[in-house]
């Protein structure tokens, strides 16, 4: 199979007008100019006609178990009233429910243009019971606030639950729900496995109140709930982390908008630096701190985009993430961005020569947008806002989404 369209957006070279893409299965095998790629691959053509293709979008984090919360939280005063209402709404759903919710945001991620998505999930016991769409990881979301003597148990049951599953990670939630005992453990299990690892760490001013001065409105939640707090000692939540893990490109630490020098330092110590996920509308809606990216890309650090839930955002469109880093006032080209949820997300998903571009020999993930000029093609795939209406997983079209 051949696919024509008015441009062709490989991201390992220029944009290419008039361009094409052979398929053999489910691999690329042949990118250029749709006369020289024609002349070489004897194929049925398939023409997209005025639209830009493009490698398909990769969601580094988000938690299809709360597709269903769309809108039922409102801003709360403060991070921990956040999840006081989250913990209450999830009360409210059956486990059929959460399988509703999960079969419901993967239809909604794959409309948007999602190919692969990293999904967080506190049941993994449900996974048997899901049909993805598209290309997923699975990371069980692990938390043993109330229970720290069990998280070898609770480790080795979430493997036990994923390893059904071609693409699984461990995500200990994070520093102030997940015990020292339990990153230990994830992260054993993971270096002896070649899995990957996801936590949520520095997300909030409160979470850095907590970790540095042992006080604030989490800190008064978490010791509610029993959470013992002998393991604050006056450091940042990326210091207590790195006590006991190795913070490589084994991990992708998502948020991180609360960070110091001394936790940059920290990350740049390491063999290997980890990957860094952010979540820009979900970081409107709770009003962060502003996200340091200028002083990360120039460290070198690898960013990314995700969704976050829709339990602080209003879809689960990687395009509408993009719109909406654009528009935060970071110094960083259209190309860049989108870079972020295609190449970026490859490296992270440790996928760079399978995924996140197209390229002979890469996996034929492909999706395409409407293009009016060709020249300014990186800022209208930015901006695009809309669902996506032809898209390619594998070598298998998926037309009318």
């Amino acid at each position: 199979m051949i696919i024509r369209a008015r441009v062709v957006v490989p991201l390992d070279g220029p944009p290419i007008e008039n361009g094409a893409v052979a398929i053999d299965g489910e691999r690329i095998v042949d990118v250029g100019g749709f006369d020289e790629v024609k002349a070489r691959n004897v194929a049925e053509v398939v023409d997209l006609g005025e639209q830009a293709l493009l490698p398909g979008l990769i969601n580094v984090h988000c938690h299809l178990d709360y597709t269903l919360l769309r809108g039922k939280i409102s801003r709360q005063e403060s991070f921990a009233d956040w999840i006081r209402a989250i913990n209450s709404e999830k009360t409210k759903l059956s486990p059929q429910g959460y399988v509703e919710s999960i079969n419901q945001g993967f239809a909604e991620a794959r409309r948007f243009g999602t190919t692969s998505i990293v999904n967080l999930t506190a049941f993994p016991e449900l996974i048997s019971r899901i049909h993805p769409p598209l290309r997923a990881w699975w990371f069980a979301e692990l938390i043993d606030v109330r229970s720290p003597e069990q998280a070898s148990e609770i480790v080795d049951g979430a493997v036990e639950l994923l390893k059904s599953v071609a693409n699984f990670g461990l995500a200990p939630h994070a520093p102030y729900t997940a015990s020292q005992n339990l990153y230990r453990r994830c992260e054993e299990t993971a270096r002896r496995g070649n899995i990957l690892l996801t936590t949520h760490v520095a997300e909030s001013r409160e979470e850095m109140e907590m970790f540095r001065e042992s006080r604030g409105t989490l800190s008064n939640f978490l010791s509610q709930l029993g959470r013992d707090d002998s393991d604050l000692h006056g450091v940042t939540p990326i210091e207590h982390i790195a006590k006991f893990c190795q913070l490589d490109d084994r991990w992708l630490l998502v948020h991180l908008n609360e960070i110091t020098m001394s936790d940059l330092e920290v990350l740049l110590r390491q063999k290997t630096q980890p990957h860094i996920v952010h979540c820009p509308r979900s970081h409107e809606y709770f009003g962060h701190s502003h996200f340091k990216l200028g002083k990360l890309s120039t460290l070198g650090f690898n960013i990314c985009l995700g969704t976050d839930s829709l339990a602080s955002n209003e879809s689960l469109s990687l395009f509408a993430e993009m719109r909406a880093f654009h528009r935060s006032k970071q110094k960083i080209a259209p190309k860049e961005i989108l870079e972020m949820v295609t190449l970026n997300a490859a490296r992270a998903l440790h996928r760079e020569n399978a995924l996140g571009q197209i390229r002979s020999g890469f996996l034929a993930d492909l999706i395409s947008v409407p293009c009016g000029k060709p020249e300014n093609v990186f800022e209208e795939i930015v901006a695009f806002d809309g669902t996506v209406s032809w898209m390619m997983i594998g070598g298998k079209a998926m037309a009318g989404l």
